[in-house]
């Protein structure tokens, strides 16, 4: 026999494997013997037909696997005469027959049996598959699936030279390479379904995900080497429900067990325990337990999307189970982190944190010893086992902590999340998999997280990181990843545009492509915002057509194994299976210019999401989800999903909804303080908006407003608008500036932006101390800016109850009044003279400095979606 050309007697198995070696030893793992049946035989035919001498060796009480005409030789032993008898007499058989035979065995799982102990099944196969490779073999064993611990499956798969995993699914056979030596192609270790000759890899996760997660799964249970009090616990609780189910016990007794575990590993949180006390049961924990690593909570992002879910099922279960694509996600403990803290000499500095003069200390050198800490032994195994499960399947790492996503603190954009495009080696996989958890670890100490804390008062709160490991939804195309589509929802809509838009009915944010778009919010590039109640309308800034639509979809490259942004029209040309027509229409104006042009090498196509809105359920379904979890949380919530529309799914535009991420986003209503209506002279008008106007109404005074002028702003360099931002940042800390009450900030663009050309580019840590924001959007005469609507940083506006309005100065009804803003008196010389040269570009107007009795008054009406900032005298107008 020659090296790779040897077969398995399956040619589509041979192009996966890229054929067999001499010195392979192949595992099958299934779940009955019959189904490495249909590996075998062809195997057996493949020698025989060949002259190769195949040696059955036979042991088991199952049904023989080779027929007496399908071997060379059969030998049966009994291994109950003893470990050290089997193994001599095994390797007798084989020092006998020689180099360059073939040897399938029975089920390797009955020597557990046979020897009571799956330590002496694991020893076996160290002995006997190095033997066997030394011999130029090839070898086919079977085991079945979770029916051993590690003591068998790490010894095995450890030293064997390939492991497959065999499903049956719907009657259908599939294969998923968790191993394979010394061999590599970009899908070798992705699930493969066998269609004819030929195994075809699994390219949908709605599919793949359907699949693995019909079968039980319980590598992870396998690092833990000792029974100790946690898995005693789940023992216990798995022995509760057993006996339940069977007639045995009280119901009681698994609602005593049931609120025990949801304390353990669901969440500390009194009101989301009180959610979960609804509609999570022990099934639900056991399961979850089953696939975590480590010990501890699984943290807000992980108990909120599982919640969600199951508020969906419990709900609707027949349109829930139908819509929604199923998930197989891990979780790693929060007892991992600070572990892992420990182990590696942080814990000290993560314990000066909690002191607010201290905290923001040895930063630098807490985050150096975080990306270059190491994890205890059995955590890495548990790595290995999720990396093997997920095979080379993307899955992206997010940050849990414990009180990420819960009420009041949502942590939006504080702690990272790593997409892990899982290409390359088994073992280059894994070093990316543990740098991507040291990333988000590493994050949990950042600048921006500790200050949030503090500002919050939570600095000597617990809060541990635990993460979510959740397989990317989509595709592959090509060389590139990336689901159909994405976004973000709220249950309630705070963006209204228009008198026909029901903020109750909710908004989507929606982009082609993996859904960063619209949580992060690239700053130069537009999302499709949609009203859920007239799905069809467009907020102003997005109707002039092709100029204020998606130009750049973020995808997973396989190829260079890394996240990236790609042109649509780029992306649509290298990958023609995508079902184009659900997600964008023809620009006919672009068409009618290329023709006039004589242009025949165009691209038409302009991401409107028409057909999705407009032709299917699918805005329906989205304010019926968003509406059951409103109600079941009792808050206005806000979501991260996908949506796949997958071939041979049910129909050409049937479509699945993967549901990644809920939280509760409260915001305030009316504190009830009404105004009543009567005409201001014009001139007193400062600021007169119709909306969007986001945040909670009120009747305040303004002590101070910081004006950053459009006109001048939008002609600078990009030096000197950062230079502008730091300077606003500066204003909104100074000494002056803390004793005021309520500061409003106005200024060109999105706030927030880190593309300076789109707006000012401050961070919220710098703004963090006004009431409220206004977002002027104008710049130039040459350049509308997008607004904040569904960023990170719209998000700590809600938090922070900052009013935010954005104000379209060309609207009919708006009002800005730059001569009041340009004239009144400019304090800027005074609190910094140092910054002089900004004085025409940057105003600040203090109430104080507009004359005896004169004051600043501010009337938002969110429900109305009007704000009214103006001046008066005490006395009255």
């Amino acid at each position: 026999m020659q090296d790779y050309n040897f077969s398995t007697g399956l040619s589509g198995l041979d192009d996966i494997l890229k054929g067999l070696r001499t010195g392979d030893n192949v595992v099958w793992q299934t779940d009955s013997i019959e189904d490495s049946l249909p590996f075998v035989m062809p195997f057996s035919d493949y020698c025989l037909f060949q002259g190769i001498p195949l040696i059955y060796i036979r042991f088991a009480r199952h049904k023989p696997l080779l027929r007496e005409d399908k071997a060379t030789a059969i030998y049966r032993l009994n291994p109950q005469q003893g470990f050290e008898d089997f193994i001599f007499r095994i390797h007798s058989v084989i020092h006998k027959h020689g180099k360059g035979c073939c040897y399938v065995f029975d089920c390797l799982s009955n020597l557990s049996s046979d020897w009571y102990s799956d330590r002496m099944l694991g020893n076996f196969f160290m002995l006997t598959c190095p033997y066997l490779a030394g011999m130029d073999t090839i070898a086919y064993f079977t085991l079945l699936r979770n029916r051993h611990s590690f003591h068998a499956t790490s010894p095995i798969l450890n030293v064997t030279q390939l492991f497959l995993d065999v499903f049956r699914h719907d009657e259908g056979l599939y294969l998923h390479p968790l191993k394979v030596d010394n061999r590599y192609s970009p899908t070798m270790n992705t699930l493969h379904q066998w269609q004819g000759e030929r195994f075809i890899p699994v390219r949908s996760s709605e599919k793949i995900s359907r699949v693995l997660a019909s079968k039980p799964w319980s590598r992870l249970d396998s690092a833990l080497q000792t029974l100790g009090y946690w898995s005693m616990t789940f023992a216990q609780a798995e022995q509760i429900l057993n006996d339940y189910e069977q007639g045995l016990g009280h119901e009681s007794e698994v609602t005593e067990w049931r609120r025990k575990l949801l304390k353990m590993i669901f969440s500390r949180d009194q009101r989301i325990l009180e959610l979960a006390d609804k509609y999570i049961s022990l099934k639900d924990i056991l399961f979850f337990r089953r696939r975590m690593i480590g010990t501890g909570l699984m943290g807000g992002k992980s108990s909120g999307f599982l919640l969600a879910r199951a508020m969906l099922k419990k709900n609707d279960p027949e349109k829930w189970n139908d819509k929604l694509e199923p998930h197989d996600s891990f979780y790693i403990g929060s007892d991992v982190f600070y572990t892992f803290l420990v182990q590696n000499g942080v814990w000290w500095i993560r314990q000066q944190q909690r002191d607010p003069d201290l905290f923001l200390k040895d930063l630098e050198r807490a985050r150096t010893q975080i990306l270059g800490g190491s994890f205890p032994h059995y955590i890495v195994k548990q790595f290995v086992d999720l990396l093997d499960y997920f095979g080379q399947w993307p899955f992206i790492v997010r940050s849990s902590s414990l009180m990420e996503d819960n009420f009041g603190n949502i942590f939006a954009g504080k702690y990272e999340s790593v997409f892990c495009s899982n290409q390359g080696t088994r073992g280059q996989r894994l070093a990316a998999f543990i740098e991507a958890v040291r990333q988000v670890y590493a994050s949990s100490i950042s600048e921006k997280a500790l200050v949030y804390r503090k500002q919050r008062g939570l600095l000597d709160r617990d809060e541990q990181m635990a993460l979510l490991v959740q397989r990317v939804s989509g595709e592959n195309h090509g060389k590139y990843f990336f689901p159909q589509a994405a976004g973000v929802g709220f249950s309630f809509n705070p963006y209204v545009w228009d008198e026909k838009v029901d903020p109750e009915s909710g908004m989507l944010r929606l982009v082609f492509g993996l859904g960063t778009r619209a949580v992060n919010r690239s700053d130069d590039d537009y999302t499709r915002v949609i009203a859920l109640n007239e799905p069809s309308m467009q907020p102003l800034v997005s109707l002039d057509g092709h100029r204020h639509t998606q130009q750049k979809v973020d995808v997973l490259d396989l190829e260079q194994n890394e996240f990236s942004s790609v042109a649509f029209q780029d992306l649509a040309r290298a990958c023609p299976d995508i079902p184009l027509d659900l997600f964008a229409q023809k620009d006919r104006e672009l068409q009618q210019r290329a023709r006039n042009m004589n242009l025949s090498d165009f691209f038409p196509w302009v991401l409107s999401f028409k057909k999705l809105l407009m032709q299917t359920d699918f805005a329906q379904d989205m304010q019926d989800m968003l509406n059951t979890l409103e109600k079941a949380y009792g808050a206005t919530v806000d979501i991260e999903y996908t949506v796949n529309s997958f071939p041979g799914y049910r129909g050409m535009h049937d479509y699945l909804i993967n549901l990644v991420q809920c939280r509760p986003l409260e915001i305030k209503g009316s504190k009830g303080q009404e105004r009543t209506a009567r005409e201001i002279p014009e001139d007193r008008i400062i600021v007169k908006s119709t909306g969007p106007v986001i945040g909670q109404s009120r009747t305040d005074k303004i002590d101070r407003i910081i004006y950053v002028c459009p006109e001048k702003y939008g002609y600078l360099s990009q030096e000197n608008r950062h230079a502008v931002a730091r300077l606003v940042g500066r204003i909104a800390h100074e000494p002056s500036c803390r004793s005021c009450f309520n500061i409003m900030l106005m200024g060109p663009g999105r706030w927030g932006t880190s593309i300076a050309s789109l707006g000012v580019p401050v961070s919220f840590t710098e703004i963090s101390t006004v009431s409220v924001l206004c977002e002027i959007v104008a710049m130039r005469g040459d350049f509308v800016p997008d607004v904040s609507l569904g960023t990170h940083f719209f998000s700590d506006l809600i938090e922070f109850d900052i009013l935010y309005l954005a104000l379209y100065p060309d609207r009919q009804g708006n009002i800005i009044n730059r001569g009041f803003l340009e004239k009144s008196i400019n304090r800027l010389e005074t609190i910094f003279p140092e910054e002089k040269k900004w004085t025409e570009t940057v105003f600040v107007i203090d109430q104080d400095e507009l004359g005896p009795g004169r004051t600043l008054h501010l009337y938002a009406d969110v429900k109305k979606q009007s704000v009214l900032c103006f001046s008066e005298l005490e006395s009255g107008l």
